[in-house]
């Protein structure tokens, strides 16, 4: 039974949609978001809650967010938990989508939706298309609201789209010029971090392919002074700026179409400390030598458990990505893996044998998702000064 007053059952029947995957399945539901059919990636998160920095998450970018906890919308989308300057998903599908009850709420998720242009299905078994995507792996998908579209030819259209295979949509979503971040920025960050800034006596440039917010706070609180620039910044442009280290962000789509990316990273590599995150993590893994291969159904949500090699220690992640490292591919006498995802053994984190560079294919800054990884800021930190 849907608890939200706001959706009736004339409303259902009136805003009736569905999604249509490239094998041929179809969904009914109901349009709760923007009157807009859509193309994009269909994959599943398992966060119970977060869906605000979901959708806020650059690294969403070309996809189809399935949520698979049932209940959506409760505590609306306010301007502190936001991950960036705007909602980046292709589309949402929800179970049951409910009206905002929280306090902190500025604005309904539907509204959100609706004015980010968006559109959201309501009302589909998210359970029995989260088991079809786990079985048969992501796939492409056709959301349809408009009532002009037939079920046939979504499932073509379905088919013939490019997808995220081979595309570079770290270009879309990046910066469109260097900025310095805003120190009054980093007091704000929705599980409280400390509010008083330490001295920011190192100078850190990060390369924009998808920055999350909260990576920026981060490393403002561990001391560092950040200034962000776009994806296709060259290494000598970044050299330029004389940084103490060099951070390559999390993204979206395929690493092995940022060239660009992986060809500054073998650049910089021995002439200034490198930490990457989630797609910066793939391109480091390139740039030493490596290569990455797509996941079945990728890692997201907030509850995958990751086991540092030097410690024998779990942490609990949050990830966001389809794709992977290929560890066969690496040459040990280049670099190090450092943590291995326990669920299925795939490389989540990279050592340099030689150069001061590491990287982890999870998400640190923790929103949303546990806390478990904030140390590796902190480990960042000391690999600048060290070097």
């Amino acid at each position: 039974m849907d608890n939200s007053s706001k959706w009736n059952w004339k409303e259902k029947r009136e805003k009736r949609a569905f999604l249509a995957l490239e094998d041929g399945t179809v969904l009914h539901g109901y349009s709760v978001g923007a009157a807009k059919d859509m193309l994009g990636e269909v994959v599943f998160n398992t966060g119970m809650a977060g869906y605000q920095e979901i959708l806020t998450d650059p690294s969403y970018s070309g996809q189809f967010v399935v949520m698979t906890y049932p209940e959506i919308g409760n505590t609306g989308m306010n301007n502190d938990d936001k991950e960036s300057r705007q909602l980046f998903a292709n589309g949402f599908i929800v179970h049951d989508m409910n009206d905002a009850s929280s306090w902190r709420a500025d604005e309904s998720l539907v509204d959100a939706l609706k004015r980010s242009d968006i559109p959201c299905l309501a009302g589909i078994d998210t359970r029995q298309l989260t088991c079809v995507l786990r079985d048969s792996g992501t796939m492409k998908g056709f959301i349809s609201v408009s009532g002009t579209v037939s079920e046939e030819d979504a499932v073509r259209k379905a088919k013939e789209w490019d997808g995220l295979d081979g595309q570079d949509y770290a270009a879309r979503v990046t910066c469109d010029e260097t900025f310095a971040w805003d120190e009054d920025d980093s007091l704000t960050c929705s599980w409280g971090l400390q509010k008083d800034l330490p001295e920011a006596d190192l100078h850190v440039v990060a390369y924009d392919f998808g920055i999350k917010w909260n990576i920026l706070r981060s490393l403002r609180q561990s001391g560092m002074r950040v200034t962000v620039v776009p994806a296709k910044t060259s290494a000598a442009d970044v050299l330029a700026l004389k940084p103490d280290g060099v951070f390559l962000s999390n993204g979206p789509a395929d690493p092995a179409a940022v060239t660009y990316a992986i060809e500054s990273a073998k650049t910089l590599l021995g002439k200034v400390p490198m930490m990457g995150i989630c797609l910066g993590h793939q391109i480091l893994g390139w740039a030493v030598g490596g290569k990455t291969y797509r996941l079945k159904f990728g890692h997201h949500g907030c509850n995958h458990p990751v086991m540092d090699l030097k410690t024998s220690k779990v942490e609990i992640t949050s990830q966001n990505h389809n794709f992977a490292i290929d560890q066969d591919s690496l040459d040990a006498s280049i670099v190090n893996v450092t943590h291995i995802n326990l669920n299925d053994n795939t490389v989540e984190g990279l050592e340099h044998a030689t150069e001061p560079m590491f990287s982890v294919q999870y998400h640190p800054e923790s929103c949303p998702g546990p806390h478990d990884p904030y140390y590796l800021f902190a480990r960042y930190r000391e690999l600048i000064e060290k070097a």
